[in-house]
């Protein structure tokens, strides 16, 4: 959600100040943004990777209670795939970066990477690669579910912060997270390879600064990959936006509200 949260925001300054015109107005604000854009390419199909992970840890556990070694590890691996993986490819990037960015009317600077082999390698395939091994945790999950469904009940009652609506929220959120990631995956991969010719990698001083020209599959790509980042709150949101503690977190910031406004009709009768 961190990671949706702020490229929402990411895209809304940049559709802003890009409105209508083409010049650079921050060149090192598009240099962070553009790095973040690369890294919350992998970031959604990295956390829906740690959730399935976990979701199939507390499924299959043997033990019904986790140490605090084993949580502390949890939570150690979780910030390794969550936030490391996007990290590196951010990094990874970098070799294969014909220049620092481009900038799109109405769109804003965007990050720039060189049709090679080498592109596919570091950077168009991860998130494919990332959405099935988690498609294989999520499927491994539900098996272990339909072979322990009589045990389930304690291994939930182990896990304080987990029930069985939150459990099944979690496994709908990665479940639609994969259906989404693997296709766009292949379709963005079909774009790249189709829209412009793949050419050779001759070491990092064969990128020259090129002028991007707008085609059909340019505009279908910078579109889907500006308009995901809205689709991936909106499905944050209805999974989560509703639930049972949402609406106990929306009625406590509003009495809140109500009471610093010292307004009685808006409280919560109780």
């Amino acid at each position: 959600m961190i990671w949706t949260g702020l490229a929402c925001l990411n895209q809304f300054i940049k559709s802003v100040v890009w409105t209508g015109n083409v010049i650079n107005w921050a060149p090192v604000w598009c240099d962070i943004s553009t790095r973040f854009m690369i890294g919350f390419a992998v970031a959604i199909p990295c956390a829906s990777l740690c959730i399935n992970r976990r979701l199939y840890y507390i499924t299959t556990a043997d033990a019904v209670t986790a140490t605090e070694a084993d949580k502390r590890r949890a939570v150690m691996v979780d910030l390794a795939i969550g936030i490391g993986i996007p990290v590196l490819e951010m990094v990874l990037q970098y070799i294969d970066q014909g220049h620092r960015f481009d900038i799109f009317e109405d769109i804003g600077c965007y990050f720039f990477t060189y049709n090679t082999w080498v592109a596919y390698v570091l950077v168009a395939t991860w998130p494919l690669a990332i959405g099935c091994i988690s498609a294989t945790y999520s499927i491994l999950t539900i098996r272990a579910f339909m072979k322990r469904r009589s045990q389930f009940k304690e291994i939930l009652f182990a896990n304080s912060k987990l029930n069985f609506n939150l459990y099944f929220r979690l496994m709908c959120l990665a479940g639609t997270e994969i259906v989404f990631t693997v296709p766009l995956s292949c379709w963005s991969i079909y774009l790249n390879i189709t829209s412009q010719p793949i050419e050779p990698w001759n070491g990092w001083t064969d990128f020259p600064s090129v002028i991007w020209h707008l085609n059909e599959g340019t505009a279908i790509s910078l579109e889907t990959s500006r308009w995901f980042v809205v689709v991936c709150a909106i499905v944050f949101f209805g999974f989560f936006g509703f639930a049972d503690e949402a609406r106990k977190n929306y009625r406590a910031c509003k009495d809140k509200i109500a009471l610093y406004l010292d307004l009685a009709c808006l409280r919560t009768t109780r």
